[in-house]
């Protein structure tokens, strides 16, 4: 079942956010664009590519009103250590929330359950908590910052103005369409 147009599930978390524990539910993500952005496992590979990507990324996302939510089966404190010896992964200022229970990855429905990890799946969440993007990928392809900003920016553009839609590759400032009648059969 898709996840498109659902509401987040409740959940409860420990993070690690610029050297700090904190707290983390979904009523986290209410009022503001948020992404939850889910990868298998601190200390790996692909893993910190992706993370620092968003990293570097991070300002991007916040003049947009986004706030980042990293998830792994991991703990906040394996997230607090990863941050600590990985250069990648100092550079992180986003929220890196720990789900060792799991609850939040079956939540979103991307646990690999045999193995206990996350898939790479990426959630756009809109500011009352629905889910407006889902994107899954297998564990060996990583993810790119830039096209998430580029969808997140679509997706606010469509919130915005009720009755237009963006086509295939749209970027802010492009022409949108107004689906209708006159449309069907002349793309």
């Amino acid at each position: 079942m898709s996840l498109i147009s659902t509401a987040v599930k409740p959940f409860q978390a420990k993070a690690f956010k610029q050297g700090k524990f904190i707290d983390v539910t979904e009523a986290d993500m209410l009022d503001k664009w948020s992404v939850v952005f889910f990868y298998p496992a601190d200390f790996t590979f692909v893993c910190p590519t992706e993370l620092e990507d968003l990293a570097d990324n991070y300002a991007e996302f916040q003049k947009l009103g986004v706030e980042i939510y990293a998830v792994s089966t991991d703990t906040h404190f394996s997230h607090k250590a990863w941050h600590d010896m990985s250069p990648a992964i100092k550079k992180i200022d986003y929220v890196m929330v720990g789900d060792p229970t799991h609850a939040i990855s079956r939540n979103f429905d991307v646990l690999i359950e045999d193995a206990g990890l996350a898939n790479r799946g990426t959630f756009v969440v809109d500011p009352d908590g629905i889910i407006q993007i889902v994107e899954i990928t297998a564990g060996g392809i990583g993810r790119d910052a830039k096209e998430l900003l580029r969808k997140i920016k679509a997706a606010q553009y469509v919130a915005a103005h009720p009755g237009e839609v963006c086509p295939a590759k749209w970027h802010e400032g492009e022409k949108t369409l107004a689906p209708s009648l006159d449309l069907v059969g002349k793309i």
